[in-house]
């Protein structure tokens, strides 16, 4: 998934609008953008939605994000929604592989009650949204055969910091928020999974959004989070692999097909090792996926 739109959950003008968006995949909001006397509509709203999208033969993924574990929102956002099987749950303020088997244990009971094969939603868990969560990374690695990928926040790990602001005048990271970023990735890494950038809220910001994706892309985020539909294409463009690099990928992995127990191999005179084939192997995996 290159592009994650974030769509309010109890709004179906905005539902709309979010499929024709170009969207690798939703992301209904029953959590921050739905005001607490609207959840139980917005529970609707997304069931609905859900069950009318189900058999559409084309559509992006359709994730919800739930509130969180720590609620007593997330029972009745779970019960409403999984009748409507969504393909996955992003989960809010999660501290580690033991909210991603809570949440797992959750699933599995709705889904032996409505009738859904064990595992058919997925999980993708906010990382990094609380104190506490940026020392759990390395507890994702084995905690769900679920998990389907890592992405951060910065907006709530700011208000948790009790921080003035979390981007510089130029709208980069400060140093705390470079960490946490830093702390999804490796922890995706380490536990077999993608790792997706979190939103870049400016959205009439074309440039900002360009650099923050672009640097992204480079140090290992398969993909990035959306506030709006006009920030998809531009998400899109930049986390789909160029002609050029896809034909590279292949050549090193085909020359190291040629070569098997190889540990370096030439290609126009450049020399590639293992972890070049690695780095080869994972950007052909994303365009099979």
């Amino acid at each position: 998934m290159r592009s994650l739109l974030f769509v309010p959950g109890d709004s179906p003008r905005k539902l709309d609008r979010g499929l024709g968006s170009g969207a690798d995949a939703l992301i209904v909001d029953l959590e921050d953008s739905v005001s607490l006397d609207r959840k139980p509509q917005a529970r609707a709203t997304t069931r609905d939605f859900l069950k009318q999208m189900a058999g559409a033969a084309q559509r992006p993924r359709l994730l919800v994000r739930v509130n969180a574990l720590d609620t007593a929102l997330i029972d009745a956002d779970l019960d409403a929604i999984v009748p409507g099987r969504p393909d996955a749950i992003l989960l809010p303020k999660a501290e580690g592989g033991a909210s991603v088997a809570h949440l797992d244990a959750k699933l599995a009971a709705r889904e032996a009650l409505h009738g859904l094969p064990d595992g058919h939603i997925r999980i993708i868990a906010l990382a990094t949204e609380t104190a506490a969560a940026l020392f759990q990374g390395a507890t994702y690695r084995g905690a769900s055969a679920r998990l389907e990928a890592l992405t951060w926040g910065a907006e709530d790990l700011s208000a948790a910091l009790g921080a003035e602001a979390n981007r510089e005048a130029d709208g980069r990271f400060t140093a705390p928020y470079v960490f946490a970023r830093t702390l999804c990735l490796v922890a995706a890494a380490a536990a077999g999974v993608p790792a997706i950038d979190t939103v870049y809220v400016d959205f009439r910001d074309e440039s900002g959004l360009r650099r923050e994706a672009e640097e992204a892309r480079r140090d290992g985020f398969a993909g990035k989070l959306a506030i709006h539909p006009a920030q998809v294409p531009l998400i899109n463009e930049v986390f789909t692999p160029s002609p050029e690099a896809i034909a590279q990928a292949r050549a090193i992995v085909e020359a190291f097909a040629a070569q098997p127990g190889a540990g370096v191999t030439a290609i126009d005179g450049v020399m590639y090792d293992r972890p070049h084939l690695a780095r080869a192997e994972r950007l052909l995996a994303r365009l099979r996926s």
